[in-house]
């Protein structure tokens, strides 16, 4: 249990860090381009995605033995594109009820990485950790 406490808290670090990089280029994108908030979620997923990738396979994920990087990195990037397509769509249902000032993508932001990193832990534990010994 300890080692699992200690995989969430590495896991939230990453995951606060990657939010940043999201939040920062989406607000950029949408409030200072005017870029459309739906287009600028995407962007900055993507951006955020990278950069998850390095750090969480480094610090937060035991490889697996049997994986390439190559194939470990198209499955990371799979399950990345599930996660983008759950918040391309909780960022279109907040814009369409809440609207697109920067409280309102605020707060839908905030929700919508809430859900994704919840699926995103389990998903990269499931099917790209080492199994415990």
């Amino acid at each position: 249990m300890r080692k699992l406490i200690e995989q969430l808290a590495k896991f939230s670090v990453v995951g606060f860090a990657a939010f940043g990089i999201d939040y920062g280029v989406l607000m950029l994108l949408s409030q200072v381009f005017g870029v459309d908030p739906v287009l600028s979620a995407g962007i900055s997923f993507v951006v955020s995605v990278v950069f998850n990738y390095l750090a969480s396979m480094r610090f937060v994920f035991t490889r697996r033995d049997d994986l390439s990087r190559s194939r470990e990195l198209a499955i990371f990037v799979a399950l990345s594109v599930v996660g983008l397509l759950i918040n391309e769509v909780l960022v279109w249902l907040g814009v369409l009820l809440a609207g697109n000032s920067a409280l309102a993508l605020t707060v839908t932001k905030v929700f919508a990485t809430a859900v994704v990193m919840v699926w995103n832990f389990w998903s990269r534990k499931h099917w790209l950790e080492a199994p415990s010994e």
